[in-house]
């Protein structure tokens, strides 16, 4: 891959500031970052607006949006919330808030894909006033009952299908690799994505992972093709920043700068 489309996801250094991470990337010449809404808040909003402006570094993404899917949380609130993500994403200049659409809480699982339904469709005003791009990202079933409902790139796309025509451009999805690498009709659904791609992720799956969230392999280490699916990827039209996102107990506990020089080898070496 390109070095110069990666883009840091904050969470793979995740024991850093937003003012460190935004240094990280000065020092290892990374000229994007993705941002999580925790960290921005750490930060200060017009703050976190000024230090990725500084830097000259380019905001991928926001993470995240949604959480539709709780049946006895106010419909007020949650859209409030996804409001201020929207207005997050605005100022920070993002090329789209992604949504994690929210988990199974209740057992009902079709009311549970309704609420994502109607949440999704009642932002979505919001982000076309903005000027912001709403990323659906599908995410392995075995977070259906911590994260997400939205178990596979096929729904992602139903849902855009349906809804972004009424905001044409504001709607589309996330390809996380270690969240659909997978599934069998991925190369099918990526082929149906074409146009629609708003952020491409990658990390890897090792083959004895010890933990559902926090145990994602450093690109090359684990059992993904990720030439591959880049390659799929690359052919729905997607041209953007690739955001490397490693949620791991692991690589946490290293120096996070010999993370990111690790990070720019294997970049090109195996994504």
């Amino acid at each position: 891959m390109d070095p110069r489309r990666l883009s840091l996801n904050q969470i793979t250094v995740n024991s850093w500031s937003l003012e460190q991470a935004v240094a990280g990337c000065e020092r290892h010449e990374i000229g994007a970052i993705a941002l999580w809404r925790d960290k921005i808040a750490d930060a200060g909003l017009p703050r976190a607006a000024k230090l990725v402006r500084d830097a000259g570094l380019h905001v991928s993404s926001v993470c995240r949006g949604g959480m539709f899917t709780d049946p006895s949380a106010d419909p007020g609130a949650v859209l409030d919330d996804n409001r201020r993500a929207v207005e997050e994403a605005a100022e920070l200049g993002a090329d789209a808030l992604v949504l994690v659409c929210g988990p199974l809480v209740d057992g009902d699982l079709p009311a549970a894909r309704a609420r994502v339904r109607d949440g999704i469709a009642a932002l979505l005003p919001h982000a076309a006033a903005a000027g912001v791009t709403l990323g659906i990202e599908p995410l392995h079933p075995m977070m259906i009952s911590a994260r997400s409902v939205v178990v596979s790139l096929a729904q992602a796309l139903d849902l855009v299908e349906e809804l972004e025509p009424a905001h044409p451009g504001h709607l589309g999805v996330v390809v996380d690799a270690y969240h659909v690498w997978w599934d069998p009709a991925l190369e099918q659904q990526l082929a149906r994505a074409t146009g629609k791609v708003l952020g491409y992720h990658v990390s890897d799956w090792l083959p004895r992972t010890s933990d559902l969230l926090l145990d994602r392999g450093m690109m090359g280490d684990g059992l993904m093709d990720l030439p591959r699916l880049s390659a799929q990827v690359a052919a729905t039209g997607f041209d953007g920043p690739v955001e490397v996102e490693i949620l791991s107990s692991h690589w946490w506990a290293q120096d996070p700068d010999d993370v990111l020089r690790l990070v720019r080898k294997r970049f090109e070496e195996s994504v």
